[in-house]
């Protein structure tokens, strides 16, 4: 995991102030840790929440393990994203779809996944919303979504 690497990332979800922007903040917390050098973004498909920060609830979460997320601001996918980034990963499926939708380019297709599973190597893992639910529920997003960016720091280090 400690070689540079130039890629662009995107990670989406719906509203852009749970998942996606936690995916975004552990990302960058683990390629400060190796050196790594990705570019690294998150978005929402939807326009819900666009200039606001991250959910207090999320925040929270993410602060008490060890993850700052105070920077971040919400904004919505806009088509240029399949341009600007290599790599774009939909938090679940439905917002998989929603993507494959929005891409007018079939070549832009192979840009887009779901995050890989943290435990079997070749699947991939939808990360639950937590928006309607309490503290476990953030907390539980909280610990998929860490496995989750491990797994795949390892899978981007070993592609080079």
């Amino acid at each position: 995991m400690e070689q540079e690497k130039k890629e662009k990332i995107l990670f989406v979800c719906l509203g852009n102030i749970c998942r996606s922007p936690l995916a975004e903040a552990l990302m960058r917390e683990i390629q400060t840790k190796y050196k790594l050098g990705f570019t690294l973004d998150s978005a929402g498909t939807s326009g819900y929440h666009i200039g606001q920060k991250p959910d207090a609830r999320t925040c929270a979460n993410a602060l008490k393990n060890g993850i700052d997320m105070s920077n971040l601001r919400a904004r919505q996918f806009v088509a240029g994203d399949f341009d600007s980034f290599d790599r774009i990963y939909a938090m679940d499926k439905n917002n998989l779809a929603d993507l494959r939708k929005a891409s007018k380019n079939p070549a832009h297709s192979h840009k887009l996944s779901l995050l890989p599973h943290p435990e079997t190597e070749g699947e991939f893992v939808e990360i639950p919303d937590p928006y309607y639910g309490d503290e476990n529920d953030f907390e539980s997003v909280f610990l998929l979504l860490n496995r989750s960016i491990h797994s795949l720091c390892t899978k981007l280090s070993k592609a080079d």
